[in-house]
C-alpha cells in the first residue's frame, strides 16, 4: 500500500478568471473539497505535486491525506477536468472520507496469468479486455488498490463477467446491485480474426481513379 499526501491552500478568489490566473501565474490547480457534514471548500493544489501523484495508478482508488493550511483530512479523487488538447489537469473534485460511511470509487482491474491462459496455450486464442476498471462500494478501510482478474483457466470462447471477480471482504460492485442483466463482461478469449486471401487481395488492389465511370 502507498500513502498519498497532498498539500493544499484555501482560496477565496473564485470564478473562472481567478482559476485561469491560478493555473497560469502560480502553477496551481483549483479544486473543491466537499462531502461529509462540512461545507464545500475551495482550495488550490500544486500542479507539479498532483501530476507526480497521478502517475501512480493507485492514486485514483486510494484515500489521500489532504493537508489544507496545516489541517489534515482524508479525501478521494472524485473527478478531474483535463485540458482537451494538452491533457493536464485544470480542476479537481475531492470527496471527503468519513469513517464508517461507504464510498463509491472506480478501482482498476489487474489481469493476471494471461501468458498461461488455457484459451491461448491450447486454443490459440487472444484476450480482449472490455473493462479496465470497475465501480465498487465499500467502507474506506476496505477500499482495494486494485482487483485481480485471473485469466489462467479461461478457455477459448470463454467470457469473464463481473460476477466472476473475486472481491475483497466488504467490497461490492455497483452494477450488480442493479440486477442480473448488469452482469457485464470484463474480458474474453476469442479466436484471432483470419483474413481470407480474397479479402487480402481486394484490400491490396489499388483503385484506379475513374474506373467506376469507365465501366
Amino acid at each position: 500500500m502507498v500513502d498519498f499526501t497532498l498539500k493544499a491552500i484555501a482560496r477565496d478568489d473564485l470564478g473562472k478568471g481567478a482559476s485561469r490566473r491560478l493555473r497560469r501565474n502560480a502553477d496551481m490547480v483549483p479544486a473543491i473539497v466537499y462531502g461529509g457534514e462540512k461545507a464545500p471548500q475551495s482550495v488550490s493544489l500544486e500542479a507539479r505535486e498532483l501530476k507526480k501523484a497521478l502517475e501512480n495508478e493507485a492514486f485514483f482508488s486510494h484515500v489521500i491525506k489532504l493537508n489544507v493550511d496545516g489541517k489534515k483530512q482524508d479525501v478521494l479523487i472524485k473527478a478531474l477536468q483535463r485540458h482537451p488538447a494538452k491533457g493536464h489537469v485544470m480542476h479537481a473534485d475531492l470527496l471527503r472520507v468519513v469513517a464508517g460511511h461507504e464510498v463509491t470509487v472506480h478501482v482498476p482491474l489487474h489481469f493476471i496469468n494471461e501468458d498461461t491462459c488455457v484459451g491461448i496455450k491450447q486454443g490459440g486464442g487472444i484476450i480482449s479486455h472490455t473493462m479496465t476498471d470497475v465501480e465498487v462500494t465499500c467502507l474506506p478501510k476496505d477500499l482495494p488498490e486494485f482487483i485481480e482478474v485471473d485469466m489462467a483457466k479461461i478457455e477459448l470462447g470463454g467470457i469473464v463477467h463481473l460476477t466472476d471477480l473475486q472481491l475483497p471482504k466488504g467490497v461490492s460492485i455497483v452494477a450488480l446491485a442493479q440486477g442480473t442483466d448488469h452482469d457485464l463482461p470484463v474480458a474474453n478469449v476469442h479466436a484471432p480474426r483470419v483474413v481470407s486471401d480474397e479479402e487480402d487481395s481486394t484490400a491490396s488492389e489499388p483503385k484506379v481513379e475513374g474506373e467506376e465511370s469507365a465501366e
